[in-house]
C-alpha cells in the first residue's frame, strides 16, 4: 500500500471499510438482520444530495422469489440471487438538472450508495454494486412508477469466501493539482 501523509508529515490510514472493500459475487444464505438493514438504508438516508432534494427511495428486496425475477432481469447474474438481499437504488426525480448542467440523481445515487455500502461493511457485510439488468422489469417487479428510474442495484450480504480488493491506479495516476 502506498503511504499516504498529510501536510505535517504524519501517515493517514484510510478507514478499513475503504481499504478491505470488495465486490463479492459469492453470498452465504444467511439473512442481514432487522437492524442492521435499518441501519444500512439509515446510512444512505444520511447521504448528501442536491440542494438536500433527497429525491430517492431504497427498496428492500429479501423475498427469494423476488431476488430470482431481479436475477433473471439481471440477465440471470447467480450473485445477484444469491445476495442476502438486494436494494434497489431508484430516483424520485428525473429530470432535475443541477446548475452546472448535469442531472442529479446519478451523483445522488451513487452518494448514497456508497454511504450505505461503508455502513454494509462496517457491520461485516460485502457487496456488489449491479448495473447490468433490464429496468423496465426491474421496475415492474418491485412496482416503482413509470415516472421514477431504478439507477442501480446494491447485492448485500455474508461473503461466502473473502476476495481480494482489486488492484487500482496508483494516487499519482489519477489526480493532480490545480491543472489537469
Amino acid at each position: 500500500m502506498e503511504g499516504q501523509y498529510d501536510n505535517r508529515g504524519q501517515t493517514v490510514k484510510l478507514l478499513p471499510q475503504i481499504e478491505r472493500r470488495f465486490s463479492c459475487t459469492d453470498f452465504l444464505d444467511e439473512p442481514v438482520g432487522d437492524q442492521d438493514i435499518t441501519l444500512i438504508l439509515d446510512a444512505g438516508r444520511r447521504a448528501p444530495s442536491a440542494k438536500n432534494r433527497q429525491a430517492w427511495r431504497f427498496i428492500v428486496i429479501n423475498d427469494s422469489e423476488t431476488k430470482k425475477g431481479i436475477q433473471n432481469a439481471a440477465f440471470g447474474q447467480e450473485h445477484v440471487g444469491s445476495a442476502s438481499l438486494i436494494i434497489a437504488l431508484c430516483t424520485t426525480n428525473i429530470d432535475y438538472r443541477m446548475p452546472n448542467g448535469q442531472l442529479s440523481y446519478p451523483i445522488d445515487i451513487s452518494i448514497a450508495s456508497a454511504f450505505m455500502l461503508l455502513q454494509a461493511e462496517s457491520l461485516g457485510y460485502a457487496t456488489c454494486y449491479i448495473s447490468t439488468y433490464d429496468e423496465t422489469k426491474v421496475r415492474e417487479i418491485v412496482s416503482v412508477p413509470y415516472s421514477m428510474k431504478v439507477v442501480m442495484l446494491l447485492l448485500v450480504g455474508k461473503a461466502g469466501s473473502r476476495g481480494l480488493p482489486k488492484e487500482k491506479k496508483s494516487l499519482h495516476e489519477v489526480s493532480s493539482f490545480n491543472h489537469w
